[in-house]
Parts: C-alpha cells; structure tokens; sequence
C-alpha cells in the first residue's frame, strides 16, 4: 500500500492542437469531461516518465527555499545586484541541472564566477560550491523525511494497476535520497538524476535526452511514454521529444504557460487523470 500525505497544490498523444487545461475550477469544462481529457492523455500508453520535484513531492518547495537562503546569503556580499525573488526561481532555475541553475541566475544579474572543481567546498564562491552549498542547504531540509503527493501517488497506483512500467526522472542529484524518504524508491527501477545524466554525458532538460534515455532503459520508445513534468524547462523536453503526450502539472508555474510550453494538457492534481 502506498503511503501519502494530504500535501496542497497550486498549481498518449492527442493531437497537440487539442492541449488544454484539465481544472475543477472552470466551469466551461464539466467534470465528466474533464476526467475523459485526463485519462485520454495517457491511454494506449506503456509507461508514465514522472519528474520528482513538485510532481511526486513536495520537495520543489524546498528546493526554492534552498536557493533562497543561497542567494540571500551570496548577494548580501554584491552591492548593487538586485535580490533574489521567487520569479527568479521559475525563470532561471526550475528544473534545471543544479549548476545550470547557478550559471543562469548569476547571468541574469551579469554576474560571472570561475568554474571550480566538481567537489569543490560549499564556502567558496564559485559555480560549483555555490550549487553545493544549496546542495547542503537542501539534504539538511529534507533530512527528517519527505511526504509525496497524495493525488500523485494515488495515480502512480493507477498506473502501476494498469501494468504500466514507470520511471523518474529528475534534474536533481538527489532524487534516489527523496525518493527513498518519501517511500516510493521500491516503485522505481529505473532513476535517471543529475548523477546518471553526467555519467551518460546527457544534456540536461529542456533538451528530451534524459528523458529519451529513461524510456530506452525500459526498453521503449519515445512514442510510448508519457512525460509528467511541473517545470517549464520538463515540459519543452517533453516537447522536444517524440512521446505519446506530456502532462503539466501546475505547482505555480502557471497553467498557460505550461501550455505555451508544450504541455498536451495541465491539471491542478494528477488524481484528476484517474477515471
């Protein structure tokens, strides 16, 4: 039995003229309706490719306040430099690999910092030990464990019923590590994280390749996937790729632009795909 919390939320393929916003709240789309959008987006499919953050968990939450307290901390020393907003964690961040997410923010204050080594230590103000200062920042969040979405799991379970293979794919380095505190790791054999995306010299999204890869370990084809993504950046991967449709789930990045994306459709909860 799959354990979940009650954890709020704000925020295959048909043809992608027909995307659309699955919404309990819009009353110009009757439930019945809604349900047989939903559950159209994922029939004929083999497998469901799930992103972590914000889809199963909660924990792109978390991930936010670690690059908050990140960059407070870094611009408090940069006189000058504008703040750090929540819009820059959509903008420039969400989804991304994590030093692709430092790279990027730091460019859009025109800011440039060396490179450092892989490992390099969290206090010194480079690419690398910024990423894993909010690295540390994150693990110490996260580490009195994580509860997954309840409508997420209970769609996985519906998946999982059907005899549909899954996977996760994420962006994060510490996808096995959430994944085992929310209890879901028995679920997934196939993980491709930022770990395995460097090992396989896969670029990270929105290029398709981590998610083209996840399919070819479950030994199929783009076309029958689905991609379920919360993040702008997932969404134009999916996109990208040749898969059966790519279901936006809408955290707070906002239903239309994740339409504009690339989305084949966006919902509030993924238990509003279950028939």
């Amino acid at each position: 039995m799959l354990c979940a919390c009650r954890a709020s939320s704000t925020s295959c393929r048909p043809p992608r003229q027909d995307r659309q916003s699955v919404n309990r709240e819009d009353t110009a789309l009757p439930m019945t309706s809604q349900t047989a959008a939903g559950t159209a987006a994922w029939t004929g499919a083999a497998a469901i490719l799930f992103d972590l953050d914000g889809v199963l968990t909660p924990t792109a939450t978390v991930h936010e306040r670690a690059w908050q307290e990140l960059f407070d901390g870094y611009l408090a020393s940069q006189p000058g430099v504008a703040g750090y907003s929540e819009s820059d964690y959509f903008d420039h961040i969400d989804g991304k690999p994590r030093f692709d997410g430092v790279r990027d923010f730091l460019s859009s204050r025109g800011l440039t910092l060396p490179e450092g080594p892989l490992d390099d230590d969290p206090v010194n103000d480079t690419v690398q030990g910024l990423g894993n200062r909010k690295n540390a920042i994150f693990n110490d969040i996260v580490s009195t464990g994580v509860e997954p979405f309840e409508g997420s799991v209970r769609f996985l379970q519906a998946a999982l019923e059907r005899g549909l293979k899954v996977a996760v794919v994420s962006s994060s380095r510490n996808a096995p590590a959430v994944l085992a505190a929310a209890g879901l790791s028995r679920h997934f054999t196939v993980v491709v994280d930022g770990v395995v995306a460097a090992e396989q010299g896969l670029p990270g999204k929105p290029s398709p390749a981590t998610y083209e890869y996840a399919a070819k370990l479950l030994d199929l084809s783009s076309s029958e996937c689905v991609v379920v993504e919360d993040a702008v950046s997932g969404v134009q991967a999916g996109h990208a790729g040749s898969f059966h449709s790519v279901i936006g789930v809408d955290r707070g990045a906002g239903r239309q632009t994740l339409l504009d994306a690339g989305a084949t459709l966006v919902v509030n909860d993924l238990q509003e795909l279950i028939p």
